[in-house]
């Protein structure tokens, strides 16, 4: 229950449309694609930075749990109002505030959709390289707070590469803004690439100055299929040792590509049973070399037919829907995104193989096999408690192999709720402490998304 002068004054600093506190219009800001239900007592939908800093600052004043929002389609549990109080939904903070193609930099607020910011710079000739396969529905605040990347991560790499500056409201209410407007700046402490990861957890962003890459000239599609994963995982590291950089290399195992035939009867071979979809992109000349040195590095015993292909739009379109359809075989999913040095890829998979069978536990993998992060998903009915069961366990011993590997936890959709009971196999107490140190100073009062990140 909030603080009745508490909600009296937030009342004073939200137009009524943008204040929402029946529990039936808060309910739809009390769950994201974990499917978890955690409802808000209030939701807040502020228009500019202003409404922002007063209402955390309400919150501090009254030590008032705020949690930060975005579209909520994350998979980890970061935009969930666990402990009630007030869901921020920043939502309608949807304005570019500009385009500087001189300087190759786009400032928007958090509430602008990724997708709109490729429209909105596509016709400069840049693009904001970022791009989860949630692009059309997810915002950039939300990108930034988990440190989004995608399939073009192997070439030009994650949300805290492409941002050169922020403007954000810490837990006490004060507005800061960090980093610079140039390539270049190296004056005080990185606190940009600080806050982009940390899930709403030390400052709400309500600014972003983002840095944008020329648009390719070309690009173009190799698919490579094989007899079977070890074969295809030793097909991923001989591509990453050699110079040729792909500008996206994704895997799909026999059970995804079951899937796609599922829905595209006619779209893959019947005995791929693993396969990769490569991209290469630059100038026609770097195309063409990047295929050329590509192509030999896909051979090996376990390969049945690799080949460029000059429209890979529709295997795209197939692999971007894989996350949903999972849905359409098993009543829950348990996703991960989990990351391992790409040359032990066989280690995994294999590992990943044997879990499943040891367990009895569906699983299906695909993902961005470039930079060794593979989604996990395993695939469960929650009606039944044994299987839940198997399938906890099954994940405890996939974070532990996948930390044997000198592997990480998560690579893009964060820790959030879902995986903060694993966080301390990974980091150490003594940085751990550091970390919570940290969130002490900017969120003394503990505020800001409370409960998410730490065990």
């Amino acid at each position: 229950m909030l603080p009745r002068e508490f909600s009296s004054r937030l009342q004073q600093v939200l137009p009524a449309q943008n204040l929402y506190t029946d529990p039936v219009d808060c309910y739809a800001y009390s769950y994201d694609n974990t499917r978890k239900i955690f409802p808000p007592e209030a939701v807040a939908f502020p228009t500019d930075a202003a409404q922002v800093q007063a209402i955390v600052g309400m919150c501090n004043e009254y030590k008032v749990p705020v949690t930060a929002r975005g579209r909520g389609t994350g998979t980890s549990g970061g935009s969930l109002p666990e402990q009630g109080g007030v869901a921020l939904s920043l939502e309608r903070m949807r304005r570019i505030l500009s385009i500087d193609s001189a300087n190759r930099v786009i400032v928007a607020e958090p509430g602008v959709l990724n997708q709109e910011v490729q429209d909105a710079v596509k016709t400069h000739g840049f693009f904001w390289p970022p791009d989860p396969s949630s692009a059309a529905y997810c915002s950039i605040g939300g990108n930034l707070a988990t440190g989004a990347g995608g399939p073009h991560a192997v070439k030009y790499g994650t949300a805290r590469d492409h941002v050169l500056g922020l403007k954000a409201v810490t837990g006490t209410g004060e507005a800061i803004k960090t980093g610079c407007y140039t390539t270049k700046g190296v004056v005080g402490y990185d606190l940009t690439r600080l806050i982009i990861g940390s899930e709403g957890t030390l400052a709400i962003i309500t600014e972003a100055t983002l840095k944008l890459s020329p648009l390719p000239a070309f690009a173009e599609g190799i698919t490579a299929h094989y007899r079977d994963a070890a074969s295809c995982a030793q097909a991923i590291i001989a591509i990453m040792s050699q110079p040729e950089m792909p500008s996206a290399l994704e895997f799909l195992d026999a059970g995804s590509l079951e899937l796609i035939r599922a829905h595209h009867p006619h779209l893959l071979p019947d005995n791929t049973c693993a396969m990769l979809i490569i991209e290469v992109d630059g100038s026609q000349n770097e195309v063409a070399a990047a295929r050329e040195a590509i192509l030999p590095a896909c051979s090996n015993s376990g390969l049945l037919k690799a080949q460029a292909v000059s429209d890979a739009k529709a295997l795209w379109a197939a692999r971007k829907a894989l996350a949903p359809l999972l849905r359409d075989i098993a009543p829950k999913k348990i996703n991960e995104d989990i990351v391992v040095p790409v040359s032990k890829l066989p280690e995994l998979l294999q590992g990943l193989s044997s879990l499943s069978k040891q367990y009895k536990v569906a699983n299906v993998n695909f993902g961005h096999a470039g930079n060794g992060n593979i989604h996990v998903n395993l695939l469960v009915d929650p009606g039944d408690a044994e299987q839940m069961r198997r399938a906890e366990s099954c994940l405890s011993e996939v974070f532990d192999l996948v930390l044997r590997l000198n592997g990480t936890l998560s690579g893009e959709h964060g820790v959030g709720s879902e995986k903060r009971a694993f966080v301390a196999r990974e980091i150490d107490a003594p940085t751990m402490a550091l970390m919570q140190d940290i969130k002490r100073v900017f969120d003394p009062n503990n505020i800001l998304n409370p409960g998410k990140l730490f065990p």
